[in-house]
């Protein structure tokens, strides 16, 4: 096993990563950049590097610092979490080049899965269903229009790189190819320095339901069953479940198979996820390969919950040279995890990214509920990275029960200095089709002026009551609402913080 693992990343997905070498007995290292010098990542491990400024390009995205970074602390292996460099095959071989170990997969795996067109021919090859669709030689934007032709309309236009739904443009009639052809490829230049476009048949509102896949050195392969990702804002995932109420134990085993299959047919190794588009629900749905994540996902709590594993845990030992940890028949799922993702957002203004101070910063306390985060009280959101603030996990024996918890535990997870998604989030998951389980990937944005109408236009008066005393505002008469806010954890090494022994 490993002595010392520096982590390549910040915020909840560091704190996680951390938390898993403290329970292996791994020294941590994390990295920071000028912005994050006072953050909670930075706090937990065991030593920490400066890697450079705010800017994530001279920072979290500097290859050099990071195996810099690395080498300076003696670190054997490098986790990158998600996002920034995790699935930047570069980095993977930058690390290789230093000795040091990438707790993912090679660098050729992640070179190859990381073409949207490469991983397509891939999947196809190994016997799984692919939508429709065609990929041009000829990169002209006519020759696009003509294979939007030939696939036939609606089509989605997609760059080959990259992902998060950038780039990507539906098109329902002939008229709007140009358009949207030009937009697609300026927008794939600029997040990925690529222009390279395919095109794909539109599925008419299909479910977003993910396989996650664990490999070892010696050619050992398990899936960990599905997580529904369909509850998305413009492409970005917001509520993510597991078991997904559209798949059966038929399916689900078809979908399993498959999602096997590809990886070994890309050499895999470590984890990953393999995500899919569902038509339809039960034993007689369709589906069809749709990408490979080369990495860990944010959404992996709802499978970690329904499992009884730790994926983080099976990556550092699968890294370090051992086996899986289990077998396929040694994996099942149980009872229902639902998680939410809370960003620093305002939800009323387009979802525009929120930064500043957090005056207030209180996660539910309470049985059945994970909280994955890395902000703390006193701290900042800071303007430079992505605004996920935490991630609220509930667990149940079934899905309604999940349901009930998550919305108690948002209920009771009070942030002031900022705004976030809290209460659209709330909005959501209340909404009939999700509580039926009807749900599809174009619902919430679909639905969007219904549950921002819902929404509260100001704060309550506990609320302001709250910020105002936080901030040195006069004071007020509490109340049941501003004690339940201004509650302390009952952690002896909390409240004895001024204690000297």
């Amino acid at each position: 096993m490993f002595q010392r693992i520096l982590i390549a990343n910040r915020g909840e997905i560091a704190v996680r990563v951390i938390r898993a070498c403290r329970e292996l007995g791994i020294e941590s290292v994390a990295v920071y950049s000028d912005a994050d010098a006072q953050s909670l990542h930075v706090a937990l491990a065991d030593r920490a590097v400066r890697i450079g400024p705010p800017a994530a390009a001279e920072s979290y995205l500097s290859i050099p610092a990071l195996v810099d970074a690395a080498r300076q602390t003696g670190a054997e292996a490098v986790h990158p979490g998600y996002g920034f460099l995790s699935e930047n095959d570069a980095f993977a071989r930058a690390c290789e080049d230093a000795g040091i170990v990438f707790i993912g997969p090679p660098a050729n795996v992640i070179a190859s899965m990381g073409s949207k067109v490469a991983a397509r021919k891939l999947a196809e090859g190994a016997g799984a269903p692919v939508v429709p669709g065609e990929t041009s030689i000829d990169q002209s934007d006519a020759a696009i229009a003509a294979a939007a032709e030939r696939v036939g309309l609606p089509v989605l236009i997609k760059p080959s790189e990259g992902g998060g739904g950038i780039g990507m443009k539906a098109v329902h009639d002939a008229a709007g190819l140009p358009a949207a052809i030009a937009q697609a490829r300026r927008e794939a230049i600029a997040a990925f320095g690529d222009g390279t476009l395919y095109v794909e048949r539109l599925v008419q509102r299909p479910r977003h339901v993910e396989i996650q896949v664990m490999a070892d050195g010696a050619g050992h392969l398990v899936h960990l069953f599905e997580r529904e990702c369909s509850l998305q804002r413009r492409h970005q995932k917001i509520i993510e479940e597991s078991p997904s109420t559209a798949v059966t134990p038929a399916l689900r085993a078809r979908m399993g198979d498959a999602a096997v299959a590809i990886a070994r047919a890309a050499g895999y190794r470590n984890a990953g996820t393999v995500e899919f588009l569902v038509e339809g629900a039960g034993d007689g749905a369709s589906f069809y390969f749709l990408e490979m994540n080369t990495r860990l996902q944010v959404e992996h709590p709802v499978t970690e919950q329904t499992t009884g594993v730790d994926l983080v845990r099976a990556q550092i030992a699968v890294a370090a040279g051992g086996p899986l940890p289990w077998t396929q028949a040694q994996l099942a799922q149980r009872g229902h995890a639902i998680e939410a993702r809370v960003y620093a957002e305002d939800p009323m203004r387009g979802d525009l990214p929120q930064a500043g101070p957090l005056l207030l910063y209180r996660e539910p306390l309470m049985p059945g509920v994970r909280v994955d985060g890395g902000a703390v009280e006193g701290g900042e959101i800071s303007i430079h990275y992505d605004p996920l603030v935490a991630k609220v996990i509930a667990s149940g024996e079934t899905r309604e029960a999940a349901r009930q918890r998550l919305l108690a535990a948002l209920r009771d997870f009070p942030i002031l200095g900022i705004r976030t998604n809290v209460p659209f989030l709330v909005g959501v998951l209340e909404h009939p089709r999700f509580v039926s389980g009807d749900i599809h990937t174009g619902m919430v944005d679909a639905d969007r002026d219904s549950l921002l109408a819902a929404l509260p236009h100001e704060a309550s008066p506990e609320a302001l009551a709250v910020a105002g005393a936080l901030s040195g505002g006069p004071p007020t008469p509490p109340s049941a609402a501003t004690a339940r806010l201004t509650r302390v954890t009952m952690d002896p090494w909390v409240t004895l913080a001024d204690w000297r022994g």
